[in-house]
């Protein structure tokens, strides 16, 4: 009976024990901190609405809205890299961190980092996420992760390939880079590429739409399609204003191509001097169905289908370099910036978010 009862005691001694280091671990991680910096290149809001900055080499801040304090975690608390490309979230409120060494899932508690597979297992499944690492050399196509395995895809040649690497031999990234990814209206995924347009999966097959004009700019230099957005009349944007493309289903068996026309876009005859298009970072849509585009100097415009409305960023008399623009859960729009923090619409102008 005396055995049982130490063996008992002893039991619940190493299970206290244990509970207490799991709780020691939780506390620890991360650094309390009263500023989420000025490299804040993007931002989410979870389902807890605790929002989330990722910045260029501070790793990422967690604000939470309720006690107005800021935690920051870095790589010595797991990140793969301290400069962050994108955050989302699963169903089951796990948070994933795209970095330029990596994805990272955090559960909580801790990060782990999700190790890819090499494969061709192209699929649409509803509660897939779907990733891309910018900046690595050779990267030949996006990541889908099913809760269990991170897939690392290929995409298939493009029809311009040896062009290009006959010009490129030794191109300082690879043209098939992934910009953005975007779901349309009827599931189907879009993928935004540095180099040969943007990718149409629809769950059987891949295709290229492909215009020179989407993916350089008139003075030569290479944008690639960083936004892609489906408006309220379903046509769709791409990168820049001077053209939407009206989408058909099915592919030109040629090439593999998706088929689509195009038509006039945006009038800016009388509103940019000397410029005929305005080239996106990002482009979302508001509540209200409106589109809001931002440009990585030039400020935010507002298309509300027959107006464009320009709203300055700036700091003195110097225009912020903004990197993204994220709507959150409440409609509230946000833009995330190279140097100069995150900035939140007020309703009439953008101002910068101090926790």
């Amino acid at each position: 009976m005396k055995f049982n009862t130490l063996l008992l005691f002893a039991t619940l001694t190493i299970f206290t024990s244990c509970n207490a280091q799991i709780t020691s671990r939780e506390k620890n991680i991360g650094e309390p901190i009263n500023t989420i910096g000025n490299s804040v290149w993007y931002i989410f809001q979870d389902r807890n609405n605790n929002y989330w900055f990722g910045s260029d080499g501070q790793g990422v801040f967690r604000y939470d809205e309720k006690t107005k304090s800021v935690l920051r975690f870095s790589a010595k608390d797991g990140l793969p890299n301290d400069r962050i490309r994108g955050i989302q979230e699963d169903k089951a409120g796990n948070i994933y961190i795209s970095t330029l060494d990596g994805i990272s899932k955090f559960d909580g508690h801790t990060f782990t980092t999700l190790v890819p597979v090499e494969s061709n297992e192209w699929k649409l499944d509803p509660d897939d996420l779907w990733f891309s690492i910018l900046g690595k050399k050779n990267e030949r196509g996006p990541y889908r992760y099913d809760g269990k395995t991170l897939y690392h895809l290929k995409f298939p040649k493009h029809y311009l390939e040896d062009e290009y690497y006959s010009g490129n031999p030794n191109p300082p990234a690879s043209p098939y880079e992934v910009y953005t990814i975007y779901k349309d209206s009827k599931g189907n995924l879009w993928f935004g590429t540095a180099s040969f347009g943007a990718c149409r999966f629809d769950g059987k097959s891949l295709s290229w739409l492909y215009e020179k004009e989407l993916t350089e700019t008139p003075d030569g230099g290479s944008f690639g399609i960083r936004s892609i957005i489906e408006d309220k009349e379903g046509k769709f944007w791409f990168c820049n204003t001077q053209n939407r493309f009206n989408i058909y289903p099915g592919i030109i068996p040629e090439k593999s191509l998706v088929d689509y026309k195009k038509e006039n876009g945006i009038d800016l005859s009388g509103i940019i001097k000397d410029r005929n298009s305005i080239y996106c970072q990002y482009i979302i849509e508001d509540n209200q169905r409106n589109l809001w585009m931002s440009t990585y100097q030039s400020g935010v415009w507002k298309y509300d289908g027959m107006n464009m409305t320009l709203y300055p960023v700036m700091e003195g008399t110097e225009n912020i370099k903004i990197i993204s623009i994220y709507k959150d859960k409440n409609g509230n729009l946000w833009l995330g910036t190279q140097e100069a923090g995150a900035y939140k619409f007020n309703g009439k102008t953008f101002e910068k978010f101090r926790p």
